[in-house]
């Protein structure tokens, strides 16, 4: 089996060794996101299975998905698993390695573009940028259960329950040491201002929201921490999207948009 990272959704963000896995393919077991107009170019011979997830409504368990990829390769179909992002950042693509090792199918990992950097670059925003920041700090936005005895970073639980931020995201946001950014925040992100204002943030803190990174859809939307998740409900931002807050996110630090318009330049310069 290879696992395949498909990157936030261009076609043209898809690695070159993306595109020749998916070429020798019998089977592809596809997500909703990434770039899914790629399958349509696939070779007729390819069986594409659908097990997309949007918020709120999982049609295919992960643990059916799982399954799905065991069977597919103990029949002896090259199967690729194609997913949007980078497998390995909060894509659970860990625990399909996991049950396809469980069951003795080796599988080859190919990296992808992930949505985390990607996204945010695609706006001209910058997650690190000599003289504002030096670091940044990826979520999730959902709301995740504490590990037991965990030591992987990341794990601590919040100190603020109400919230899906942990105590190193808090940190970044009160004190501006780094870059937060959250993928599937969308839903939660009232309550990461909460939580954020509630441990002390500036509430003039910079965040940017970019809605379909990639693609002809992309729009960012730009406010205050104080204000960005009713700015955010006006406009009807809606998944996917990264959420980025800091000083980086602060409009015109790398490109000047004119607003209403998709025109966009790099500060100081003509291109």
């Amino acid at each position: 089996m290879t696992l395949v990272g498909g990157g936030p959704g261009a076609v043209d963000l898809l690695t070159l060794r993306g595109w020749r896995a998916l070429q020798a393919a019998d089977v592809v077991v596809a997500d909703r996101l990434g770039p899914v107009e790629i399958l349509a170019e696939l070779p007729p011979h390819v069986r594409v299975v659908d097990v997309g997830k949007e918020p709120g409504r999982h049609p295919v368990p992960q643990e059916r998905i799982n399954e799905l990829l065991v069977e597919h390769a103990r029949a002896g179909a090259h199967v690729v698993r194609l997913k949007g992002g980078d497998p390995f950042v909060l894509g659970r693509g860990g625990e399909e390695v996991v049950a396809c090792a469980a069951a003795g199918v080796p599988v080859e990992v190919v990296p992808g573009v992930t949505s985390a950097v990607a996204v945010p670059g695609l706006a001209g925003i910058p997650l690190t940028h000599r003289g504002v920041t030096t670091g940044f700090h990826v979520v999730s936005g959902h709301c995740a259960p504490a590990l037991p005895g965990s030591a992987v970073a990341g794990a601590t639980p919040a100190s603020d329950s109400s919230g899906p931020l942990d105590d190193a995201a808090l940190a970044c946001v009160r004190d501006g040491a780094a870059t937060l950014v959250v993928l599937m925040g969308v839903r939660s992100l009232g309550a990461i201002v909460a939580q954020s204002l509630a441990a002390g943030a500036d509430p003039g803190t910079p965040v940017a929201i970019v809605e379909n990174g990639s693609t002809s859809e992309q729009r960012v939307t730009r406010a205050r921490l104080e204000e960005a998740a009713d700015v955010a409900t006006a406009r009807g931002v809606r998944s996917p999207a990264v959420v980025v807050i800091g000083r980086v996110a602060a409009a015109g630090l790398l490109v000047e948009t004119v607003e209403g318009t998709s025109e966009r330049r790099l500060a100081g310069a003509g291109v």
